[in-house]
Order: structure tokens, then C-alpha cells, then sequence
């Protein structure tokens, strides 16, 4: 069913319509009533026989016409009777309001499965319970208590916290933003996130979703309807209530390190939803959207009457990844020759027309700026000074930004009282205006961000020829055992399957094995301890490195077979392994955790072991591409390190990006690895094969 029967009903009935003010029952009603719905309004009260001027019926199946849309409104152990009458009268379309569902605990958990068991039987969609109502300015209809209907428009919210969609209808007051539709969904008992993004991406009267989530029920969806609407128009979403407790209990690196917080940046990242930091964010990123194109490129152009403010947005400019515009000499010609009269000699980006510029000279600086071809959108930057015409000024902007609709322009104009005005010009004539330039600057970096995004191929994951049996009886033998931390061994065994190159070595039980293996694969070596106990060896004691003797090589063997037993009675040690050391590279960290929503997030960063104190990594979604493992090595520290630095040869970056794609392949096709790292992948300079020198993986218990 259309989520246009919520929006655009024909007939509304509110089941416990009340006759008090400060009631629920009451403000919904009213608030149908104020808005100018045009259909018919069903008050539902056995109690009373009209309520606030219309009659009212005592129960729904009293009603002669049918009923398009049911706002409920009772105490949650009613609410399954009421959705029940709703069946029976054949209403197709419920808004549960009522709270005292699974937000109190099981009892009201089991009560809104009732609920949902009863709409499902008879075919209702619903959105709630838990809910403050919908509105759909355009129709016009508000069926909720979040407030008045706010005035029409392009941008289509939804909110999980009522409470947040109320501060957002009463903060679109003082600005310029319009809506198409907004809905309170609660608890998201049956209409959920997906399914408002996926009607408002497919809304002709919404250009920008915006909406506020405390959780995503189901991650693979998200991805995937997320990118597909995103190609079409920008989704805008405040994310709260993360938490790190899931990382806490991780064994791997990569698994600590990863979080809630971490995983929703990828997974957004990857879907292409721009995430707000703060509803003023929203907003201020909303405007932007609404009302003007998409940005060619990262290159502004800067025009203000104060050197300050211009100084303040080139730094916002440049912490942001943006660039200022380098002006064509075309350009400097066009300003230089009708500026000579007013002091102008250095003419650059940002221009400075000085504090006596009239409208006048902002028109024309605005109309010479905007024709350069080096100039991908317009700042607009005004501070009041007395000579200053601020109401003038921003009447040209409109008029300019009428005629020149191909750039992004965006204004800040500075100031309070005397700016008013010049701001009311502004929003009307749909010029995004801002109260600081890093505000602006904010929203055109986010433009610019998402405009890239929508401007990449479309994603092609390449598939590598690998060993997938092998890998299948590794994975079976361990759960037919009740091991689900795979060994190094067992973990090298699985990435040489699949492509990866492991140093050459073997398993000693004593000494005299551990100076057989070495000197086979020659010196240097490392000396590590195998037991399927230990995860991390280095914390125990248990890895040597740079070995270069026979006899330190036994006395190493030695010495950890005396120690760690000690340190660790309890644990089963099963042998002491001993490998060909790699001395030249970088060392770097590849690795994978499984989270519960979106499924394995890749991870890549500087390796060895202060991976966590560092914390310099990247997360990207599985499977990758070529492009997307890159990017993740790119949003690190580590790349420039890698990269080469100060005469330092650099090393070979496609290889760590195939490594990666190799690696999500791997996860991809056996969802049963739950998390697992490659620390340290030694990484030499081009051409040269990388080293997987250590590894570790966890599988996911069978529920």
C-alpha cells in the first residue's frame, strides 16, 4: 500500500477525541481541524455527542462513509481493540499515537506485538505507536500534537523521537525552510525508517529527506535502498545513540576498534546519506539542498566588504577540503576596471570591495565572479557598516541569482537588528543565508561532498580466483570442535587460499626442531607461541623478533617454553612457531568485524602494536571495490607515510588495495568469520608482494 493514504486521506477519524484542552485526544483533533483538512473529520467519543463542534460518533463502525486514515489515541491495552474496529470498518491506514509499548519493557513489548499481529491480519499499515502524528502541509493536514502545520515546501522528514519533530516544525518558523510531508514513527512497529526514505526518495513533492534516527532496524536495506534513492536526492539524517559496549567485548584490533559510532560514518558514507552533527546542521544543510544546484567542484569564489570575514571563511574553506577559486585575468580585468574609482588594487579571492560597498558594486562583483569558469559556487559575506544598504544589497543577490541559476550561491551576512530585513529578502527570494561564514562554508562543503558522490561510476566488485573448499573444511573442522578462535596457523592457512603470501616456516616442539626450521629459511627469524588460547602473544611474551643464531634461537625456544606456562598455567601450549623475518616495508593493519546491522566492515590503518593507541584507521562496508579500498587508505595518516615521505621510497598502494578487496571477498563469502586481523601486513615498495606476518580470526557461534 502507498503511504499516500497517511498523506493525502480523504477521511480522518480520531478514536478517543477528547473536549479538554491539553489532552492528546484534543490536540490531535484540533489540530486536524485548524490545518484546513478539506476531507471529512470523524471524532470518536462514546462518551459525549459532538466534541469541539463536530459530532462525535461512539465508535467507528457508526460512521456511514468509509474512512480513509484512523488516528488512534487510547491507553496502549486498548489500542489492539481500536486497531481491530479499524479492520472491521475497513480502515487501511493507522496512526497509533498512544505511548506504553515496548518502551516500557517487555509487557508493553508483547502488547505492540498484538498490535502489530492485528493490523497485519487485516491488512493495516500504521505508523507508532509511541508517536506524535504526521502532517503534509500541501494537503493541508496536520494529525498530530507536534505543533501548527508549518508553511509548504521540499523537504520530507520523518523522526524517530516525537519530541525532535516538534522542535524541528517550531524551528522552521524563523528560517526559510518548507516541508512536503513529516511523520513521528515511534517505535517503528511496522512503518519504519526504510520505508519513509524509500516514499519520500520516490515523493515527486520532496527534493531533501531529512530525518532523526536512534536506530536501523535493518542494515543490508538501508545500504541498499539508501544508495539507490541518494542518486536521485540528497538524505540528510541526525544519528544519535551510539554506544561502544559491542566493541568492549571484541577480541580482535579491528573489532575494538570499530564501535557503533564508526560503523554508521561507513555505512553512510558507502549509501551516500550526509550525516548532521546537530539539527541546527540540518537545517543549515537542508536550505542548501532546497533551494540552489549542486556544486561543479570544490573552487569558491569569496565576496565581502570586511577583510575579517573573508579571512574567517578562507579558513573555513580550507579546514573543510575546499579550495578558493584562482580568478581567470579575464576576471581581474572585468573587476579592476569598474573598481578603480574605489580604492580596489589587489583583486583577489576573497574580493574585498571594502566597507563602503553599495549594492551597486556587489551586483556586478557577484555577476563577474559568477561567469568565471575557475568559480564552482558563490560566497556571499556582508558586515553592516553605516553606509552599508543591506536590504539593497540582498535584493541584487536575488536578482543575480535568478538570472545565473547554474552556481551554487549561498550569503551570510553578518549582524542583528540591522540585517533583518536584508535576511527576510534573502529566504524569500530562496538564498540560503547564515549567521557565520563557517556555517556556510559547512553547507557548501557538504554539497560538494555529496556531489562527488553522485558522480561516481556505479560500484563493480571484482571476484579472485581463490580456494574456497579449503577454506570450508578449515571453518568445519573447528565448529564440529567448538573453536571458534582459529589459530595463526589455521588463519594463514584460510589467507592463502585466498591470494595472500605468508612467511615460509613451521611448528617446533623443541629446540633442536625450532634451529632445523631456521636454518631451512635462513636468517633473520621470529620466534612466536602457538596455543589457541593466546590471542595476543606479544602481551605474554610470546613473539621474538630478529633472531640471527642458532643459539638464540634455542634460547628463545627455551625461555618462553620456562615463562608463559607460568604466566598462564591453565593454558594449552601447543608449540613454538618459527618464521622467516621480513625487515623491509611498512607495516600496516588490515582486518574485519562483523557488526550486527550492516555486516562486515573492513578495516585498514597503521599496524604493529599501538594500533589502538593510534586508532589511525578507516572503515568501509564489504564487498569493496578497487576505488572504495583505496579510498579507506586514503582517509588514514598512514597514506602519506606510505606515499613516501622526506626521501623515503613509498610503497606499493595497489597491492594493499587488492590485499583488501581480497580480504572482503573472504568475509563476504564465509559470513560465519566473525571477526578477524592481519597485523602487521608488511607492505614493501612497488612491485614487490606484501606479507600477511601475522593473523588471527574468530568465528560466530552457531545460535
Amino acid at each position: 500500500m502507498s503511504l499516500d493514504a497517511f498523506f493525502a486521506p480523504q477521511s480522518i477519524a480520531v478514536i478517543g477525541a477528547s473536549r479538554k484542552p491539553g489532552k492528546v485526544g484534543f490536540e490531535i483533533l484540533a489540530g486536524v481541524m485548524k490545518s484546513g483538512f478539506p476531507g471529512k473529520i470523524y471524532p470518536i467519543n462514546p462518551t459525549c455527542e459532538e466534541v469541539q463542534g463536530l459530532k462525535s460518533y461512539p465508535d467507528l463502525k457508526s460512521i456511514e462513509g468509509p474512512v480513509d486514515l484512523a488516528v488512534i489515541v487510547v491507553a496502549a491495552k486498548q489500542a489492539p481493540a481500536a486497531m481491530q474496529a479499524c479492520a472491521d470498518k475497513g480502515v487501511k491506514a493507522a496512526i497509533v499515537v498512544s505511548s506504553g509499548f515496548k518502551e516500557l519493557g517487555p509487557e508493553g513489548a508483547e502488547l505492540e506485538q498484538v498490535l502489530l499481529r492485528t493490523a497485519r491480519a487485516a491488512g493495516i499499515r500504521f505508523i507508532g505507536p509511541n508517536c506524535i502524528g504526521i502532517m503534509c502541509p500541501a494537503t493541508p493536514m496536520n494529525a498530530s500534537f507536534g505543533g501548527t502545520l508549518p508553511k509548504p515546501g521540499t523537504v520530507g522528514y520523518f523522526s524517530q523521537s516525537g519530541s525532535i519533530m516538534a522542535a524541528i516544525v517550531d524551528m522552521s518558523r524563523a528560517t526559510d525552510i518548507g516541508f512536503s510531508k513529516l511523520a513521528s514513527i515511534g517505535n517503528k512497529a511496522d512503518i519504519d525508517e526504510m520505508e519513509m526514505i524509500r516514499y519520500l526518495g520516490d515523493d515527486a513533492d520532496t527534493q531533501v529527506i531529512a530525518g532523526y534516527l536512534e536506530t536501523i532496524l535493518d542494515g543490508d536495506e538501508f545500504i541498499r535502498q539508501s544508495e539507490r534513492i541518494s542518486r536521485k536526492k540528497p538524505i540528510l539524517l541526525l544519528k544519535a545513540g551510539g554506544t561502544q559496549a559491542g566493541a568492549r567485548a571484541a577480541t580482535s584490533h579491528t573489532g575494538r576498534l570499530a564501535g557503533t559510532e564508526n560503523a554508521y560514518e561507513c555505512v553512510f558514507e558507502r549509501a551516500g546519506v550526509i550525516r548532521c552533527e546537530s539539527i541546527k546542521a540540518q537545517f543549515d544543510y537542508a536550505r542548501a539542498f532546497a533551494y540552489q544546484p549542486l556544486p561543479a567542484g570544490p573552487a569558491v569564489g569569496v565576496i565581502a566588504n570586511a577583510g575579517g570575514a573573508g579571512i574567517m571563511a578562507t579558513d573555513a574553506i580550507e579546514r573543510e577540503g575546499l579550495e578558493l577559486a584562482h580568478f581567470t585575468p579575464e576576471t581581474t580585468a572585468r573587476i579592476s576596471l569598474i573598481m578603480e574609482n574605489a580604492a580596489i588594487t589587489n583583486i583577489n579571492n576573497p574580493l574585498d570591495l571594502l566597507g563602503d560597498a553599495l549594492s551597486d558594486r556587489y551586483e556586478f562583483a557577484m555577476r563577474a565572479v559568477l561567469d568565471d569558469p575557475n568559480v564552482q559556487s558563490l560566497l556571499i559575506l556582508l558586515s553592516p557598516h553605516a553606509m552599508t544598504e543591506c536590504k539593497a544589497t540582498a535584493e541584487a543577490i536575488v536578482r543575480v541569482a535568478k538570472e545565473m541559476r547554474d552556481k551554487p550561491i549561498l550569503a551570510c551576512f553578518l549582524g542583528a537588528s540591522r540585517i533583518q530585513e536584508a535576511t527576510e529578502v534573502l529566504r524569500s527570494g530562496r538564498i540560503p543565508s547564515y549567521d557565520s561564514p563557517e556555517s556556510a562554508v559547512a553547507a557548501l562543503r557538504t554539497m560538494v561532498r555529496y556531489a562527488k558522490w553522485r558522480s561516481k561510476p556505479k560500484r563493480i566488485v571484482k571476484l579472485f580466483p581463490v580456494n574456497r573448499r579449503k577454506v570450508e573444511r578449515i571453518i568445519e573442522r573447528h565448529l564440529r570442535c567448538n573453536q571458534f578462535e582459529l589459530s595463526e596457523m589455521d588463519s594463514k592457512e584460510i589467507l592463502q587460499a585466498y591470494g595472500f603470501m605468508t612467511p615460509p616456516g613451521g611448528l617446533a616442539n623443541s629446540a633442536e626442531q625450532a634451529v632445523n626450521i631456521a636454518s631451512q629459511i635462513g636468517y633473520p627469524v621470529v620466534l612466536k607461541v602457538w596455543s589457541p588460547e593466546i590471542v595476543h602473544k606479544t602481551d605474554v611474551g610470546g613473539v621474538k623478533t630478529g633472531v640471527l643464531t642458532e643459539q638464540e634461537v634455542m634460547d628463545t625456544f627455551d625461555l618462553m617454553m620456562y615463562r608463559i606456562p607460568r604466566k598462564l598455567p591453565n593454558v594449552n601450549i601447543i608449540g613454538i612457531t618459527v618464521e622467516k623475518m621480513y625487515q623491509h616495508g611498512r607495516e600496516v593493519i588490515l582486518g574485519m568485524t562483523r557488526d550486527p546491522r550492516f555486516g562486515p566492515l573492513m578495516m585498514f590503518g597503521m599496524g604493529g602494536k599501538l594500533v589502538e593507541v593510534l586508532e589511525d584507521v578507516a572503515f568501509y562496508p564489504a564487498p569493496l571495490t578497487s576505488s572504495e579500498a583505496k579510498e579507506m587508505l586514503v582517509r588514514t595518516k598512514t597514506y602519506d607515510i606510505l606515499r613516501g615521505v622526506r626521501g623515503d621510497e613509498g610503497v606499493d598502494i595497489d597491492a594493499i588495495a587488492e590485499a583488501l578487496q581480497r580480504l572482503s571477498q573472504l568475509v563476504t563469502e564465509f559470513p560465519m568469520i566473525k571477526e578477524m586481523d592481519i597485523n602487521p601486513f608488511i607492505v614493501g615498495r612497488e612491485g614487490t608482494t606484501p606479507v600477511a606476518v601475522d593473523a588471527m580470526m574468530t568465528l560466530e557461534k552457531p545460535k
